[in-house]
């Protein structure tokens, strides 16, 4: 699976449910492989607070750590930085920028600064956009060629897929969330092996 068709699949809502073996693995190694010390590509010390901010009102630490501890703004910097396309980097970062604008028209204050009640309603507002944008559609007249929003197009999608694949795919994600086991059970040398009969008649 190429990348591009990677970002397709993460954009259509089934995230981690529908991620290959080879994809899961795929990202796991992207999780091993940040730096001790948080190093970004992409993202200026203001968008990583944004999208730290906003991946944590997703994923907040509840009987699990949350998105931040899980290194999820991290993994998303790293999605953009060797995944996306210019295009699409840049549709990532202005729908960062316009969190940001609609956060001070509402509260005169930059999202992650604001509450998490404020920031929630924000999020609220970018989900409400692509919602109504599907509803003109479904309510169209006939005959209309107007196209549905693609979701790997739609910032709202592309955050809360990211977010929700980069924490899962985390070692924190994975083992105390999906309660996955990262190290192969251990060989247990005192089994007692099944007869030739047992072995027959099974």
């Amino acid at each position: 699976m190429d990348r591009r068709a990677a970002l397709k699949l993460l954009a259509a809502g089934t995230a981690v449910s529908a991620l290959s073996p080879q994809l899961f693995a795929t990202f796991r190694r992207i999780h091993a492989n940040l730096p001790q010390t948080p190093t970004l590509k992409i993202l200026s010390a203001h968008q990583d607070a944004t999208v730290t901010a906003a991946a944590e009102l997703l994923l907040p630490p509840t009987e699990t750590p949350g998105a931040k501890a899980a290194r999820v703004n991290e993994f998303i910097d790293h999605i953009l930085a060797d995944w996306y396309s210019e295009e699409d980097r840049k549709r990532f970062l202005d729908g960062l920028s316009d969190m940001d604008s609609q956060s001070q028209k509402l509260f005169g204050k930059d999202f992650a600064v604001a509450s998490p009640e404020q920031q929630a309603e924000v999020f609220q507002i970018l989900g409400d956009e692509l919602a109504l944008a599907l509803e003109a559609l479904a309510n169209a007249p006939p005959g209309y060629r107007g196209e549905a929003p693609e979701p790997e197009n739609n910032f709202y999608v592309m955050f809360r897929e990211l977010t929700l694949t980069g924490y899962f795919t985390s070692e924190i994600g994975a083992t105390q969330a999906l309660h996955e086991v990262i190290i192969p059970g251990h060989f247990d040398g005192c089994t007692p092996l099944a007869t030739s009969r047992e072995q027959k008649g099974s």
